[in-house]
């Protein structure tokens, strides 16, 4: 997105580790790389470097994505005329009597909020106390050519090519919702040839459940991976079982822009990726049984699972790319500059 916003004739500086993989990749196609990278919340030489930044050259806005870069830019940007715009990525934890709350999204220098999704645009706006037409939702944009890769070899887990393999790409938080998977995977113990990859942090927290678990021997945890793409591309399914808490998960739009259909909770903003039926099947939360129930749909019927990889890959390539991304992202930016 913002190598595009370059392309489309704008001048961007970039406040990040300098030397980091980003920083580098910035540099090399002419952005302003600027170090600086707040290690906590108040930070005065940051506040001090954004605020030099700002009077050195004429700025429209200021955008801060993480909690550590909010409350930086929002005192740096006091008394001046840039437009500040705030990034939010998750539903929850944004509260009007929570005092930390004001020094990130309900600062009162915060111009606009951009949300991940429209189920944390509903949320922010709840809590905001006006401009509530100025917290927007812009879905991350995509290219299909990130997912062209080639799919991780599955023997060293024991899988075959005539196995049917199910994948779970998250970092084990009580939201996850991976006691409902493992529950899920149970009921599906009768079918010989499935297997369950769970990949990401914090997995032998539930070790205990899956040593119950009929389906044991064919639980298969990786913990972190960093070739999570490779292997999603390399599963028949992908499952998100979450019950809480989700903005946008990203393995969902990997999932689809790998063609791998997807099963998820119509928690967060998941449901306005999938569509129900079509590019993969939406379900309640904490419901193992019908999250089972559509794995056996698509595990009996290859013609279905087929036609849900092209619709959910033609997806993410026509209503998610990067380029429809950048240019909501801009009309934004110059709806708050009254252009």
């Amino acid at each position: 997105m913002y190598l595009n916003f370059v392309k489309n004739g704008h001048e961007l500086t970039m406040m990040t580790q300098l030397e980091s993989e980003y920083g580098k990749i910035y540099q090399q196609h002419g952005i302003k790389v600027i170090d600086c990278h707040p290690s906590k919340k108040i930070c005065f030489n940051t506040m001090k470097m954004v605020r030099g930044e700002l009077r050195k050259s004429n700025y429209d806005i200021l955008y801060a994505t993480n909690s550590k870069s909010i409350p930086n830019c929002a005192f740096a940007a006091l008394g001046l005329d840039v437009k500040l715009v705030t990034y939010r990525g998750t539903t929850g934890g944004l509260y009007r009597h929570d005092p930390s709350a004001y020094l990130t999204h309900l600062h009162p220098r915060v111009d606009g909020i951009v949300c991940v999704s429209e189920a944390v645009r509903d949320d922010v706006r709840r809590r905001v106390w006006k401009n509530r037409e100025r917290v927007v939702a812009i879905h991350k944009g995509h290219h299909l050519d990130w997912y062209n890769k080639a799919p991780a070899d599955l023997s060293e887990f024991g899988i075959t090519e005539d196995d049917f393999t199910i994948i779970c790409a998250v970092n084990a938080r009580p939201s996850k919702g991976i006691p409902v998977m493992i529950e899920a995977a149970n009921q599906l113990a009768d079918i010989e040839n499935l297997h369950l990859l769970l990949v990401g942090k914090n997995m032998e927290s539930y070790a205990r459940m899956i040593t119950a678990s009929k389906m044991c021997n064919r639980i298969h945890v990786l913990g972190y991976r960093y070739d999570a793409p490779e292997l999603i591309a390399a599963s028949d399914i992908l499952v998100q079982p979450s019950i809480s808490g989700e903005g946008l998960p990203r393995a969902v739009m990997e999932a689809m822009g790998c063609a791998t259909p997807t099963v998820i909770t119509d928690t967060g903003g998941g449901k306005e990726v999938v569509d129900d039926g079509v590019t993969g099947f939406v379900v309640p939360t904490n419901n193992p049984s019908l999250i089972a129930e559509k794995i056996r749909i698509l595990f009996r019927n290859p013609d279905i699972l087929e036609n849900m990889s092209k619709r959910g890959q033609r997806k993410i390539s026509e209503e998610f790319s990067c380029e429809r991304s950048t240019h909501r992202y801009l009309d934004y930016f110059e709806s708050l500059l009254g252009k």
